[in-house]
């Protein structure tokens, strides 16, 4: 069974950090893409940030450039992508999905699986 859970989610000032991570179960990711996507109240889900399988390639949300950081862990078996988030902004309140499919995409019918989310709350 396929599964991709995430972590890391919770409530922080604007200004703080926070980390969320994602680890993949069921196959394996480590030839997938993974990325993260956020959906607030009312809104429609937007893509975060984006990695290649390698780990070389990363695509951004043009509001979260210079503040979030994908990274991902392919050792081992591993798959676990991490999503680091800097100078919080109380806009960036969503909760927050973990998604693996063939490419990076800002599309969300461009991947296959998604995690259950995880909410991130930020406070002014």
């Amino acid at each position: 069974q396929v599964q991709l859970v995430e972590y890391g989610g919770g409530l922080v000032q604007a200004g703080g950090s926070l980390r969320l991570s994602c680890a993949a179960s069921g196959r394996t990711f480590s030839r997938a893409a993974m990325g993260w996507f956020r959906q607030a109240p009312g809104k429609e889900r937007e893509f975060v940030a984006g990695i290649g399988w390698i780990g070389d390639s990363t695509r951004y949300e043009e509001s979260v450039k210079g503040r979030f950081t994908i990274s991902r862990d392919n050792a081992n078996a591993k798959n676990t992508v991490y999503l680091q988030m800097n100078s919080l902004k109380p806009e960036d309140t969503a909760v927050y999905y973990c998604t693996a499919g063939p490419l990076i995409s800002r599309r969300s019918y461009d991947y296959n699986y998604w995690g259950q989310g995880t909410q991130v709350t930020v406070s002014s």
